[in-house]
């Protein structure tokens, strides 16, 4: 018996744009069908909402007992994009943790303070891309479940574990290990030694590092424009630095036979 979606549906599908809803029901929304489909096995689905075509095209068995139907005009105006998809699924965010071993024994991204969505999704796609199972995020970093970011990953938040917490706290609970920070006065990162674990701190679009970050970070790195003294832009995206940073470490592991 197929289900048609309802306008309670409707209505709770549209509040979960908003942060606090997220986080009061514990459930975030997936959209399109590249996003739907590389989520489904990760995460425990509490409904997908599409067009009957959408179904008959992408949907199997196992889906019915998830699937809620709707024509294009709701799925319009439940979408949180500017052009409404096909399928929405709602997800229940997942319970992760990150072991002491995971972090001692790998690459750890850590983001201060990062704003835009699109640059979040963006870190998270390719620290999945180059084997970064954790981020620690600032508690004023944008909300990983944000629609935006969740799009922009390419389906990578079900592979990478994005944790948020006080990054003090952090870094100084692991003081031992290597902790180095981007910032534009930092060291010339391709004639600096790079261990192949430890922490990668990245800051604020406009601001950089918080001080007291910045102060814990024992390793500035910097990434050389070129030619050296002339005149260029005056930074990086957050998200570019980010993948030149995080690939040079990896070319570093790579060429120690790690």
């Amino acid at each position: 018996m197929y289900k048609s979606l309802t306008n309670s549906q409707m209505k709770y599908i549209i509040s979960l744009s908003r942060r606090k809803i997220r986080e009061e029901e514990g459930c975030f929304v997936a959209e399109g069908t590249k996003c739907v489909r590389d989520t489904w096995d990760y995460f425990n689905c509490r409904m997908i909402v599409a067009t009957k075509a959408w179904y008959d095209e992408n949907g199997h068995s196992g889906h019915l007992d998830k699937i809620v139907f709707a024509n294009s005009q709701q799925m319009q105006r439940i979408s949180q994009m500017s052009n409404a998809t096909d399928v929405i699924a709602v997800y229940d965010i997942p319970k992760r943790e990150i072991s002491d071993n995971s972090i001692r024994t790998g690459l750890n991204v850590v983001l201060d303070n990062i704003q835009d969505p699109g640059n979040l999704g963006t870190i998270i796609r390719l620290c999945d891309w180059f084997g970064v199972h954790n981020i620690f995020c600032s508690p004023n970093t944008v909300d990983v479940y944000n629609h935006k970011v969740i799009q922009a990953t390419m389906g990578a938040i079900s592979r990478v574990t994005v944790k948020y917490c006080d990054l003090g706290e952090l870094l100084t609970n692991y003081g031992d290990m290597p902790i180095y920070g981007t910032s534009l006065d930092g060291k010339n990162i391709y004639k600096t030694d790079l261990s192949a674990t430890g922490f990668v701190v990245f800051g604020n679009e406009g601001r950089g590092m918080s001080q007291a970050v910045s102060e814990l970070s024992k390793v500035k790195l910097r990434i050389p424009s070129y030619p050296a003294n002339v005149q260029t832009s005056e930074s990086l995206n957050v998200g570019i630095a980010a993948a030149i940073t995080i690939g040079e470490f990896r070319r570093r592991t790579a060429l120690a036979g790690k």
